[in-house]
């Protein structure tokens, strides 16, 4: 193959590419729910995104508060995720199943360990209006190392904002 034939083909090709792909898009949420294990306890946490069609990479930060009556001991996680998801919201909804890693650390009863786990877990976004969703999301974490409790069941409700 000649040389500019080549170089014609690549930046056709380049074109056509840029052409089809979505800019990436960004979201903010602020999110809290219930942790569930060992016992009902609050989390809160924020999370940031960004995302092509179907692929999406999520940072997070949470906080569950300790509830030393059941021995349940706080945890703070900290999670890169990767999302697959729907590429255009169906009826205003758009689901997302995810999957990531990071660390953790629990204290309570006197014990503290700080660890890495991993999560997976899926969730809907649900259009209110403009660039603002709701959003709900399960997750299971599975924490290593030597925590009081190695997997953690969480669900939340979370205000998101696309930008």
């Amino acid at each position: 193959m000649r040389p500019g034939r080549t170089a014609s083909i690549a930046l056709l090709v380049l074109f056509v590419t840029l052409g089809v792909v979505r800019p990436a898009r960004a979201d903010l949420t602020a999110f809290v729910g219930n942790n569930a294990s060992p016992s009902n306890r609050q989390v809160r946490g924020v999370a940031v995104g960004f995302s092509l069609l179907v692929v999406g990479f999520e940072f997070e930060l949470s906080d569950t508060r300790a509830d030393a009556a059941a021995d349940a001991p706080g945890l703070k996680t900290g999670m890169a995720n990767l999302l697959v998801q729907t590429p255009f919201g169906i009826a205003g909804l758009q689901f997302y199943a995810t999957a990531g890693a990071g660390l953790y650390q629990e204290e309570g009863g006197g014990i503290g360990d700080t660890n890495g786990g991993t999560n997976v877990g899926g969730g809907v976004k649900i259009s209110v209006g403009g660039p603002i969703r709701m959003r709900v999301d399960y997750r299971v974490f599975s924490l290593r190392g030597s925590p009081q409790h190695d997997t953690h069941h969480r669900l939340y409700a979370g205000l998101n904002i696309g930008f």
